[in-house]
C-alpha cells in the first residue's frame, strides 16, 4: 500500500480554505451554539454537585475553569502556578477568581454571576507571607460556602494543595475529592459541544495535512512538529500536551519526544497530536505514514494493516449500553509478538482534554480496571499501537461519538 493519493492531490483534505487561500481558517461556529455550551456545560456541573451532596466546587484546572466559564487567561502558565479560580455554588451564585489585572478577560461571559479579584498564597507569589495569604484565602472562600450553601459545608475541590486543605478544614468545611465530580460532569457532550469539537478536529487535520505535505527527506522531527503548533495557534487553538511525533528507529520504543534528527526517504513518520484547539477542546488523533511518499515495504504494510485491524475491531464495539468490561472481552487481541511494544490502553475519553474513562489494553486488564460502560455523547479515542522487535511504531487512533445506536467517528484524515 502507499500513502493514499488523496493526501497528495488534495481531493480529500487540505490545509487550504476553500478559496484554495493558505491562511488561517476561520470557525463557522456561531455564538448562539457557543452560548448553549456554556449553559449546558456549567449546569452539568451544578447536577453533579447536586449528586454529590456537595455546597459548591472550587476549581483551579484550567481546563475545568474553560468548561465551567469558557474563560480563558495563560492556560499553560496556570497549569503550574495556581493563581485564578473558581467558586460555583450548587444552590447560588457561580464566582469567577481572576488574575489581577485581567479582569476584563470575563467580560461578556454568561456563566459568570460574580467577579473578584483572585487571591495568591503560593509561595512564588507571597514568600515569607504564604501562612497569612492562604488565611486570607480560606477565610473569603468559606464566608461564601456558608452564605450561600444553606447549611451544607461540603465542598469539591479539583486541585487544591495541602496547606489550603487544611485552612478550609479549619474553618468548618468538609474537603471532598472533586475530580469526579469534573469528570463526570465533562464526559457526557451536547450536540452544540460536538459542534465545537468538530472545529477542533477540522483544525487539526489541517496541521496534519501539512505535516504530510512536508514529510519529506532531511525536514526534522521538530520541524514537522511545527507545523501542527503553526496550525493550531494560527487558527485561535490553544496548545499541544505532548510532542510525539518520531520518523524511522526512533518510533520504536514509542514515547520518544521529536527530535532535531533529519528523516529519511521510506521511514515511518508515526505522531499523537494530542492538540488542545479551538474553543479549548482536544483533537487526540495518531497517524503513521512513509517520509516521501514512497510505497510500504513488506514489513511496514504488515504493522500496519494489524494496527487498522485493531482500530475498525474494537470501533464496531463501541455502542451505548456497552460495559468496559463486555468490551474488554471481546475486544481485538493483540498478537504475542507486538505485546512488549503495546500502547497502555485500548480506549480513553476526551473532551478539553483527555478525559474518564480510561479503557486498558486486555493484556493490562486486571481487578483495579474501572467500571462504566458506554453511554451517548461520549467522546472517546480509539488506540493502536504496533510495533516488533527491530520494527518501527505503527500508531493510528481515531476520536469517536458515541451515538444512540452505536458511534460516530468525528474524524475524517484518511486511515488507510
Amino acid at each position: 500500500m502507499t500513502v493514499p493519493s488523496a493526501f497528495r492531490d488534495d481531493r480529500k483534505l487540505t490545509y487550504l480554505n476553500s478559496d484554495g487561500a493558505d491562511r488561517a481558517l476561520v470557525s463557522p461556529v456561531s455564538t448562539a451554539v457557543l452560548d448553549r455550551a456554556r449553559g449546558y456545560r456549567l449546569q452539568r456541573l451544578r447536577e453533579q454537585l447536586v449528586r454529590s451532596d456537595c455546597a459548591a466546587l472550587l476549581l483551579y484546572d484550567p481546563c475545568n475553569l474553560r468548561y465551567a466559564f469558557d474563560c480563558s487567561n495563560m492556560q499553560v502558565w496556570t497549569l503550574h502556578n495556581p493563581m485564578r479560580y473558581a467558586l460555583i455554588i450548587a444552590d447560588g451564585p457561580a464566582i469567577m477568581f481572576e488574575f489581577k489585572g485581567c479582569l476584563h478577560l470575563c467580560d461578556g461571559l454568561p456563566g459568570i454571576d460574580e467577579l473578584r479579584t483572585a487571591r495568591a498564597w503560593m509561595f512564588m507569589a507571597c514568600g515569607d507571607k504564604l501562612d497569612g495569604a492562604v488565611e486570607d484565602w480560606a477565610d473569603e472562600i468559606a464566608d461564601l460556602v456558608r452564605q450561600h450553601g444553606g447549611g451544607n459545608t461540603r465542598i469539591a475541590c479539583d486541585k487544591l494543595d495541602g496547606s489550603g486543605v487544611h485552612a478550609l478544614e479549619a474553618r468548618g468545611l468538609t474537603y471532598v475529592e472533586g475530580t469526579q465530580v469534573t469528570e463526570t460532569a465533562r464526559s457526557i457532550k451536547s450536540p452544540d459541544e460536538i459542534e465545537l469539537m468538530r472545529w477542533t478536529i477540522r483544525v487539526c487535520e489541517a496541521g496534519m495535512a501539512r505535516i504530510y505535505q512536508h514529510s519529506l527527506p532531511g525536514v526534522t522531527e521538530q520541524e514537522l512538529w511545527a507545523h501542527l503548533h503553526f496550525e493550531n495557534a494560527r487558527s485561535g487553538g490553544d496548545w499541544l500536551e505532548t510532542k510525539l511525533l518520531t520518523c524511522g528507529p526512533r518510533t520504536n520504543p514509542w514515547y520518544q519526544e521529536c527530535s532535531d534528527r533529519e528523516c529519511r526517504a521510506g521511514e515511518m513518520v508515526s505522531f499523537d497530536t494530542d492538540m488542545i484547539g479551538p474553543y479549548g477542546y482536544c483533537a487526540d488523533l495518531s497517524r503513521s505514514w512513509t517520509c516521501g511518499y514512497v510505497a510500504m515495504t513488506d514489513t511496514q504494510q504488515r504493522l500496519y494493516d494489524t494496527a487498522l485491524s485493531q482500530i475498525h475491531h474494537n470501533l464496531d464495539l463501541v455502542r451505548p449500553g456497552v460495559s468496559f468490561f463486555e468490551f474488554n472481552e471481546k475486544s481485538w487481541q493483540i498478537p504475542d509478538r507486538h505485546v512488549p511494544y503495546r500502547y497502555s490502553l485500548a480506549v480513553h475519553g476526551v473532551g478539553m482534554a483527555d478525559e474518564w474513562p480510561v479503557i486498558p489494553l486486555h493484556v493490562d486488564w486486571g481487578p483495579d480496571a474501572m467500571s462504566g460502560q458506554f453511554e451517548p455523547g461520549m467522546v472517546v479515542c480509539i488506540e493502536s499501537l504496533i510495533a516488533e522487535a527491530g520494527s518501527e511504531s505503527i500508531k493510528l487512533e481515531t476520536q469517536v461519538l458515541v451515538t444512540e445506536t452505536g458511534c460516530e467517528r468525528l474524524d475524517s484524515f484518511p486511515l488507510s
